[in-house]
């Protein structure tokens, strides 16, 4: 890995406050002194930029936010929709049995029932927020997402210039509170954006399935590049989908030609999954996957 990568996972991985991505601004930018920073939208967003989305042939992302710590990992199944669903509303239960025993409090101590319900649900629902969003940084964030910033560090700093000049490199912002930084951006560059192929690196460092979900658009026009770049090797495996494949939320949903990329591990009963993260667990670093991303990169641009 670059000394720059190598920087970031030792030092940088708490970039979850305003005053935290401030200073990992500063940092990104005294090692990259092209970067630009487009800010805008609301939540306030500052995405950084290098190179020129305009001119780019393909634009390679990934978010650089990072979530609060969670007691609980953030449980992804992409190609089992219903063991995703089912662990969600898992998660939603404690939160729901508060929302009763308030209420149940209120109601003894004579308070209207119907009021009580309403206020205790309210009650509730802003715990899980502030749970979600608002709670203490993650102190670990090597797949989530410091493995995306990495990989497109990597990339930068193994490119040739010829290569650099057909490519733009977006780190998001407010990737973890709703998607926020590639919105604006999306809409920021709305025109050039049109039939631009969007590759986003989230959570690329832990497990040996790599998975690529593409929409409708990035199939028709990249989706045999894509093959031809991204191929199975002896301890890699590939699994390129389209958008009825496979869900994977993560930035790409917002561009009309955008590519998610993911690495996932797999069991016999739950297929591909992906544990850890969002919480202080998300440890596991396998550098063989920013190589193998590295490499498919630069077979991609071959083949556009």
């Amino acid at each position: 890995m670059t000394d720059l990568s190598r920087e970031i996972l030792r030092d940088w991985q708490v970039r979850k406050t305003k005053a935290q991505k401030l200073r990992f601004i500063d940092f990104m930018r005294s090692r990259l002194p092209d970067l630009v920073v487009e800010e805008g939208g609301t939540p306030r967003c500052r995405n950084l930029v290098l190179g020129s989305p305009e001119s780019a042939e393909v634009i390679f992302t990934a978010h650089y936010d990072t979530c609060a710590r969670l007691p609980f990992p953030n449980f992804i199944t992409p190609k089992n929709f219903v063991i995703y669903l089912l662990y969600q509303l898992l998660i939603m239960l404690p939160f729901f049995a508060l929302a009763a025993l308030l209420a149940f409090v209120l109601i003894r101590l004579g308070l209207y029932a119907p009021g009580a319900m309403m206020l205790s649900f309210f009650l509730a629902m802003g715990l899980l927020l502030y749970v979600f969003l608002f709670g203490p940084p993650n102190p670990h964030t090597v797949n989530d997402n410091s493995s995306g910033v990495v990989t497109l560090c990597e990339l930068i700093g193994t490119l040739s210039e010829e290569e650099r000049a057909r490519c733009a490199f977006v780190f998001f912002d407010h990737e973890e509170t709703g998607l926020f930084g590639s919105a604006n951006f999306a809409s920021r560059h709305k025109k050039a954006l049109k039939d631009k192929l969007v590759v986003n690196f989230d959570c690329v460092s832990d497990g040996d399935h790599i998975l690529l979900v593409q929409s409708g658009r990035a199939r028709k026009l990249a989706g045999a590049a894509l093959a031809e770049a991204f191929t199975d090797t002896a301890d890699k495996q590939v699994h390129l989908e389209g958008p009825l494949g496979a869900f994977y939320p993560s930035d790409q949903v917002n561009f009309r030609c955008g590519v998610g990329v993911a690495a996932l591990n797999r069991s016999p009963l739950l297929g591909l999954y992906m544990a850890r993260i969002h919480t202080a667990r998300d440890t596991v670093c396998d550098e063989r996957n920013f190589a193998f991303l590295v490499e498919g990169a630069r077979r991609l641009l071959a083949r556009l």
